[in-house]
């Protein structure tokens, strides 16, 4: 009996080291599986920062922003006021009017752009007069030498230079032969991950075109300035001071901001 516990004793203490030594090496595996995914997350983080930082620190952007609040995520935008004013106040107008509201993303092509489509027949609502009335207007093509890069707001327009009206595209890509050939007037400021989204849905090929199979939704809009007090930036259309930043609105514009605060509480 002593000698089996003598012989026995050992055995387990041998079988209990096997264990800890294998525990620990699960343990040690575990902690860097932890360590890596905790430095993956940063670095997604840093790269993030990165782009929201690069995107919002252009020298061109004006004060305003805008956010189209689509069934894919935000994605928010500003201005180049300097670079195309008369196309900065079109777009900016048809945003204040709502008329974005319920419109859609009718054109997706990997690295290359995710277009907006022109308001009127775009959206699913019916317009009033004072939208109707803006959204029909044409701007006159402001080319500059702004380069076309990922993150650029592009006017589009037929073959005539002046006919662009309220069809824009963001860029997903670097495309230089757009260079000079349409009115650049903004660009990304948040949002870039909803744009990778867009880029991973379902397309199918119409002619030139590649497009979403599914609708991609704009649901709502809004807008604020980055010089505006923080509360006021939140709450865009209940601000008081909000309105003073901006020209003042017409009769049409003011219902049209009321559309929209509906459409967001809704």
């Amino acid at each position: 009996v002593v000698r089996l516990r003598r012989d026995t004793t050992p055995f387990l203490h041998r079988k209990g080291a096997k264990t800890e030594k294998r525990e620990g090496k699960m343990a040690a595996t575990l902690r860097h599986a932890i360590a890596a995914a905790a430095a993956l997350l940063a670095i997604a983080a840093v790269c993030v920062d990165a782009s929201s930082t690069f995107y919002s620190s252009d020298p061109n952007l004006g004060s305003a922003r805008v956010v189209f609040q689509t069934n894919h995520g935000d994605i928010e935008f500003g201005f180049f006021p300097h670079i195309a004013p008369k196309t900065v106040e079109h777009i900016f107008k048809l945003v204040r009017l709502g008329c974005y509201n319920t419109n859609h993303f009718f054109r997706v092509d990997k690295g290359f752009v995710a277009q907006v489509a022109a308001v009127v027949g775009g959206r699913t609502a019916p317009m009033n007069e004072e939208q109707n009335k803006e959204a029909e207007k044409t701007v006159v093509g402001e080319f500059s030498s702004v380069k076309h890069v990922r993150g650029i707001l592009s006017m589009g327009r037929y073959s005539d230079p002046d006919s662009a009206s309220s069809s824009f595209s963001i860029l997903l890509g670097d495309a230089p032969h757009l260079d000079g050939q349409y009115a650049v007037f903004g660009r990304l400021t948040k949002g870039d991950d909803t744009l990778r989204k867009l880029e991973r849905v379902p397309t199918r090929r119409e002619g030139i075109f590649v497009m979403p199979i599914e609708r991609i939704e704009i649901l709502s809009t809004y807008y604020y300035d980055i010089d505006v007090e923080s509360c006021e930036a939140e709450n865009p259309f209940f601000g008081g001071d909000f309105l003073n930043q901006h020209q003042k609105l017409n009769d049409g514009e003011e219902n049209a901001s009321l559309d929209t605060q509906v459409a967001l509480v809704l």
